[in-house]
């Protein structure tokens, strides 16, 4: 993910957990349904799972009660040594969704939630490149995170966060890459994926892209 962010990443890593149980009213919208979310990426998920952004390790503890092998890649130390304390049993690596440390096992789908828009539009693009390389036939990709569907709803909701005086959540909405879906769309798309998205908040879409059978 960008590492342009590792800082709020580490600074986040206490607190975390609590942010997305809806403690923060500034972002209480941005993590409704959390846990269903997170239910529903792990339940499309198949076989050996390749998760980005790992944070405390919230999706991996769904994703290996559903008895899949999990390899996580997260880029915050203090973030790493969370997961590994709550999880002992999670492979966590040092990485991002750019580089990573070799894999030696067939990947059969990519997960991550709330991390994408940490990449900017190259980045993105690159990413979704070397998803398509990485996976076998048949293999997908599974993220939840913010995008905006079209340029009147991110402007609704900047208004919104705005008007309810939700500044720290306006900054972010302005300072990091969220994208537009069908922006997204394009970008798996034009890598050789198929994709399907659905809207699970305000913010939140869950996003499937498969890579055909040969």
């Amino acid at each position: 993910m960008g590492r342009e962010f590792l800082e709020v990443f580490e600074s986040w890593a206490t607190s975390y957990d609590q942010a997305v149980t809806g403690e923060d009213p500034q972002y209480r919208e941005v993590f409704k349904d959390y846990d269903t979310i997170l239910d529903e990426v792990a339940i499309k998920s198949v076989g050996t799972v390749l998760e980005f952004g790992v944070g405390t390790g919230n999706l991996s503890r769904k994703l290996i009660e559903l008895k899949h092998e999990v390899i996580g890649i997260e880029p915050s130390d203090p973030m790493r040594k969370l997961a590994k304390e709550k999880y002992p049993t999670l492979t966590v690596l040092e990485g991002d969704f750019l580089s990573y440390p070799p894999l030696h096992k067939e990947i059969n789908t990519i997960t991550s939630t709330y991390a994408f828009h940490h990449l900017n539009e190259q980045e993105k693009q690159t990413a979704i490149a070397n998803f398509y390389k990485v996976l076998p036939a048949g293999g997908k990709v599974v993220f939840a995170d913010t995008a905006y569907e079209n340029e009147q709803t991110k402007k609704e909701i900047h208004a919104s966060a705005k008007k309810n005086g939700h500044l720290d959540l306006l900054k972010d909405l302005q300072t990091e890459y969220y994208p537009f879906l069908e922006d997204l769309k394009r970008y798996f798309e034009e890598a050789g994926f198929s994709f399907e998205s659905k809207q699970r908040n305000q913010f939140v879409w869950i996003m499937e892209a498969i890579k055909p059978k040969e």
